[in-house]
C-alpha cells in the first residue's frame, strides 16, 4: 500500500480540521482528493507530506509511518503544494540543480533535463523563475517534484494558472505518471478530476464523506437523476424550480438548463407540460448521469 491514512485527526483550537478520517492509495492509482474551501484537503496533504503532525491517527508511505520516520517518507514522495515556493531570482535550470543536490541525486544533469522535457519546461528553461508565466511556474515546482523520481506524488492544484492547452498537457503527464506511481491529486475544477482520476474521496468539514470510483459513486448516487433541457427562449427559473419533483436546477447558459429529479420520466413530462403553458419551444431534451460537480454538491453543501 503506497499511502495508507487511519483515523486521521488534526485539531486547531477548537476547531478539527481533520476529524478521523481514513483511506488508502495504492500504486498505479490516481486518487482525486476532494472538498470546499477549509474541508482539510491542504492539511490532510500536509500531515501525509511530513510538513505536520497528526494530533491522532497514523498516515504511512510505502510502509513507511510518517510522524517516526518523516525524512525515509519524504523520500518517497514528491509535493506539489498549493503554494508552490520557488526562488524567482534562480535560473530554471540552476534551481533544479539545487533540488537534485537536496535529494543527492546522482548524474543532476541527465535527471534535470530529462523533467524539464516531462513537464514541457524546455522553451523558457533558459529563464530566471521570476521571469516565467504562473503556469510555467507551475509546471517549474511538478519538475522540482518529480526529480528525485519518487514513488508517490501528491499534487495540490497543479493546474492552478494554465490555460487550457497547458491544462491539457499537464493532465497527459499526470496520466503517463499514474500509470507507475501513486498520484493523489486535489482541484477545485472538478472537470479536470474526472479526467484524471480513477478514484475519488471527497471530505466535508473534516470528514469523509465520500470513497468511491466515479461509477459506483455514480450508481450509489443514481436515485436523483439528472435532465439536461434547452429552449429556443429564455426561461423563467422560478417556473422550472416550482415543478413537481424539482431537486435542483443550474442554468448552463440563457437557454440550457440541468435539473434534478427522483423521478426522470415524470420530470420530463413536467418540462413538456410547463413549455406547452408558456409557448417555448424545446431544442433538446435528455437524461444523462449526475456530474460530478452535482455529486460534490450533494455530499458538501449544507440544504
Amino acid at each position: 500500500m503506497s499511502i495508507q491514512v487511519s483515523n486521521l485527526t488534526k485539531i486547531y483550537g477548537a476547531q478539527r480540521a481533520v476529524d478521523g478520517i481514513s483511506f488508502k492509495a495504492e500504486k498505479g492509482e490516481i486518487v482525486g482528493f476532494l472538498g470546499p474551501n477549509g474541508a482539510g484537503k491542504s492539511t490532510t496533504m500536509k500531515i501525509i507530506t511530513g510538513y505536520l503532525s497528526p494530533d491522532g491517527g497514523t498516515a504511512t508511505v510505502c510502509g513507511i509511518d510518517v510522524k517516526a520516520a518523516p525524512l525515509e517518507t519524504k523520500k518517497k514522495i514528491g509535493y506539489l503544494p498549493e503554494s508552490n515556493p520557488l526562488y524567482y531570482d534562480m535560473y530554471v535550470r540552476e534551481y533544479l540543480a539545487f533540488i537534485a543536490g537536496v535529494h543527492k541525486i546522482q548524474e543532476p544533469a541527465r535527471k534535470i533535463e530529462s523533467v524539464i522535457e516531462t513537464v514541457g519546461l524546455t522553451p523558457e528553461s533558459k529563464k530566471k523563475i521570476g521571469q516565467l508565466s504562473k503556469g510555467y511556474k507551475q509546471r517549474v515546482g511538478l519538475a522540482a517534484a518529480l526529480l528525485h523520481d519518487p514513488e508517490v506524488l501528491i499534487l495540490d492544484e497543479p493546474t492552478t494558472g494554465l490555460d487550457p492547452n497547458q491544462i491539457i498537457e499537464i493532465r497527459e503527464v499526470i496520466k503517463r505518471l499514474g500509470k507507475e506511481k501513486t498520484i493523489v491529486f486535489s482541484s477545485h475544477i472538478l472537470q479536470e478530476v474526472e479526467a484524471i482520476c480513477d478514484r475519488v474521496v471527497i471530505i466535508n468539514k473534516g470528514k469523509l464523506v465520500a470513497d468511491s470510483n466515479l461509477a459506483d459513486l455514480r450508481n450509489n448516487m443514481q436515485q436523483r437523476q439528472a435532465i439536461s433541457v434547452r429552449f429556443k427562449e429564455k426561461a423563467d427559473r422560478n417556473l422550472l424550480e416550482s415543478m413537481p419533483g424539482v431537486k435542483a436546477v443550474r442554468s448552463v447558459d440563457d437557454y440550457s438548463w440541468e435539473l434534478e429529479s427522483d423521478d426522470a420520466a415524470g420530470l420530463r413530462r413536467s418540462l413538456m407540460e410547463l413549455a406547452l403553458q408558456q409557448n417555448w419551444n424545446i431544442e433538446s431534451l435528455q437524461a444523462g448521469e449526475q456530474s460530478l460537480e452535482a455529486i460534490f454538491r450533494e455530499l458538501t453543501v449544507v440544504p
